[in-house]
């Protein structure tokens, strides 16, 4: 092949890219809604046709989700929607307080008017949306965005590429579990703005062992009220 000839495939390839990371996001919304299933199959010929999409960037969308553990990938037997359990929420949660209240501490004492300036904005947004919609208390896509800024910019000054790295990949994971606790708990037994205004506040006074306490505390009773779910349940 010759360099014209690349370069002619290269608009065609970057569509490809392009249409398997929308698809990428499309589904990764439906498992963490529950829209699929955990463990159900799927077929990619019935997805093709659901999200008008083709099989190869489909593919392309299952094999990253795969990576991220939202899918699983076996041979011979293709793509499945990633099983939860107990055990698991359990083991991320203990692991995500490790990690996390370290680089939250690091932030704290490293921040500067610039990380104040970004965590007031991004949580100004996360204070003015609505969590759920709809009927079916499905967890809107934009308060999602908006949570995961939020606690971006708590860590935002952390000073170890690691830890945040580590942070991002487990906060991705406990996204369904998440939604499990919004979904099937009475939103009035639980006041999530009141907690992410105690951390706001708890950072800006840069009250290193209160924020860290505010942040175990939040996440562990997502926690408890995902195990409180009939999915999770011996």
């Amino acid at each position: 092949m010759n360099r014209a000839e690349r370069w002619a495939e290269q608009p065609e390839a970057s569509e490809k890219r392009t249409m398997a990371s929308q698809l990428e996001a499309r589904v990764r919304e439906d498992i963490i809604n529950g829209r699929l299933a955990p463990g159900s199959r799927l077929r990619l010929k019935e997805l093709a046709e659901h999200y008008d999409a083709g099989v190869i960037p489909l593919r392309e969308a299952l094999s990253r989700l795969a990576a991220s553990g939202f899918v699983s990938a076996e041979d011979q037997k293709g793509f499945s929607v990633g099983r939860i359990s107990a055990d698991e929420i359990r083991d991320i949660t203990d692991t995500r307080l490790l990690i996390e209240c370290q680089a939250l501490a690091d932030s704290i004492r490293h921040g500067d008017l610039e990380w104040e300036s970004r965590l007031i904005a991004a949580h100004h947004r996360l204070d003015r949306l609505p969590i759920v919609e709809g009927p079916e208390r499905l967890l809107k896509p934009e308060w999602e965005n908006a949570h995961v800024a939020f606690h971006e910019a708590l860590i935002g000054s952390c000073r170890s590429p690691w830890l945040l790295r580590l942070s991002h990949m487990l906060r991705d994971q406990t996204a369904r579990y998440r939604m499990l606790s919004v979904h099937y708990n009475d939103s009035a037994s639980r006041d999530v703005p009141g907690e992410h205004r105690e951390l706001l506040d708890a950072a800006l006074a840069r009250d290193v062992d209160k924020a860290c306490a505010l942040l175990a505390q939040h996440y562990e009773t997502t926690t408890r009220s995902v195990l409180a779910h009939e999915a999770l349940k011996g």
